[in-house]
């Protein structure tokens, strides 16, 4: 099985780090899942919330919608 490898902004808006982490955590237990500083993604980042899985950025609406985009990259 492929590792993935998943980040987190701990400073986006739109994101709740206790939540998102176990959500993540429960969808891909075989993950690295780590917290991030700011990446500079101002713009993007004031508006939605985001994840970032191998390598690619992932937003949306809510912090649920970006989680499940997100899922769609998992290496399996």
């Amino acid at each position: 099985m492929a590792t993935n490898d998943i980040k987190v902004c701990e400073q986006c808006k739109h994101m709740r780090m206790k939540t998102s982490v176990a959500k993540l955590k429960k969808l891909a237990p075989e993950a690295d899942i780590t917290t991030v500083n700011c990446k500079s993604y101002c713009g993007p980042c004031a508006r939605y919330a985001f994840v970032f899985i191998n390598g690619r950025y992932v937003k949306g609406a809510t912090e649920d919608e970006a989680i499940e985009k997100a899922m769609t990259y998992l290496k399996k």
